[in-house]
């Protein structure tokens, strides 16, 4: 096993320095990017957009990681505000459990506070309502164009519906999440273990229509966000079920995701079947593969777990040594995001910081039992 616990403690300590100054700068924003070093509001401009989780989920992350308050009063006004997207029925879409699951789920599961319960089950439900019974997928997006639309991004929202289920004593939840997640594994998962992003089914049958075009190169390319919310999402599926085909799944995208991060020194590029030029990254990938890892490594084999400590431990750190931004003039911390493979190029995302600080998180030996 690889020794690096300086630059581990290192890291933990920068993320700490920096986000509890961050912590009460952006107090009253929920933040997506920065713009010349500084937070920008989401909340301003899209009050259901699925990214609004991860801020409060980081703070609360920090909270738990070093016991300051202010990261809890932080987390809390953030949730606190996306009260106004909970009880928005047609914003919404499956990636509330990005939304709910990793903040006020957290929240619940680490305080016990009634409030952040409600909220979480709330959002569950309305999860549960996306799930097409007849065709066994949770539907990804609104409108008649997208009722048979499922995204392997689901794979990390139905943990709320495991969750759900853990809380309520109600095994519905946690039976459609597994219908989902069998159909994600048999369509979405391909041979040599790349993923892909969007499939689009017949709602009544459930057959597969077509694979369309996603946030990569194109049809049929290995967009790498995506195979990172496999690989993780699988992991995450194994967690709360104990079945083994949904690791041995996540194990499978991971071995895909490995080789082909040795070839960029575990820098991660945007899509792993991209042209040679541009060369186009996308940290928040990696680093989200990298949770998904040491996820991977708590329940594999004695004679396995190193394999994917190490990839996840080598990932992390090139991230930390190429693309961390530790100044005082920029309010995020992980540059080299990418929204997608034509858009959004080489920007600070809030969920790129957020599993950063998970990794680091993990790899300090914290309590991970109540995360995702």
């Amino acid at each position: 096993m690889l020794k690096h616990e300086e630059w581990i403690n290192e890291a933990w300590e920068k993320i700490d320095k920096k986000l509890s100054k961050t912590a009460v700068k952006s107090f009253k924003k929920i933040p997506y990017t920065t713009i010349n070093g500084v937070h920008d509001n989401k909340m301003e401009t899209d009050k259901s957009y699925w990214t609004n989780g991860f801020w409060p989920a980081l703070m609360m992350l920090m909270y738990m990681g070093t016991n300051k308050e202010q990261y809890l009063k932080t987390a809390r006004n953030a949730m606190d505000m996306l009260d106004a997207a909970l009880y928005t029925y047609e914003g919404l879409h499956h990636d509330v459990g990005f939304m709910w699951n990793i903040s006020s789920g957290t929240d619940y599961r680490f305080t016990g506070d009634d409030i952040e319960r409600n909220r979480f089950l709330v959002a569950a439900n309305h999860l549960m309502g996306r799930y097409n019974c007849e065709a066994d997928f949770i539907c990804a997006w609104n409108g008649a164009e997208n009722k048979g639309v499922a995204i392997i991004d689901c794979m990390m929202n139905i943990p709320l519906l495991f969750r759900a289920s853990e809380e309520t004593g109600d095994e519905r939840f946690a039976m459609a999440a597994c219908r989902h997640a069998n159909k994600t594994m048999k369509y979405h998962v391909r041979a040599d273990g790349s993923c892909r992003h969007i499939n689009e089914y017949d709602p009544l049958t459930g057959n597969l229509v077509k694979e369309r075009g996603g946030q990569g190169y194109k049809e049929g390319s290995a967009w790498s966000r995506g195979q990172a919310w496999g690989l993780y999402g699988f992991a995450l599926a194994y967690k709360h079920t104990k079945n083994t085909a949904y690791l041995d799944t996540a194990k499978k995208i991971a071995h895909y995701f490995i080789a082909n991060i040795m070839r960029t020194d575990y820098l991660t590029l945007c899509d792993f079947r991209q042209p040679a030029e541009p060369v186009i990254y996308d940290s928040t990938a990696g680093v989200c593969a990298a949770c998904g890892l040491l996820e991977i490594a708590q329940n594999a084999e004695d004679t396995e777990k190193d394999l994917y400590r190490d990839a996840a431990i080598r990932l992390l750190k090139a991230e930390y040594e190429n693309w961390c931004d530790w100044s005082k003039t920029e309010d995020s911390i992980l540059q080299m995001g990418t929204e997608s493979y034509n858009n959004g190029i080489h920007i600070p995302i809030i969920y790129g910081d957020y599993f950063f600080a998970e990794g680091i998180y993990r790899l300090k030996g914290f309590d991970t039992s109540i995360l995702w």
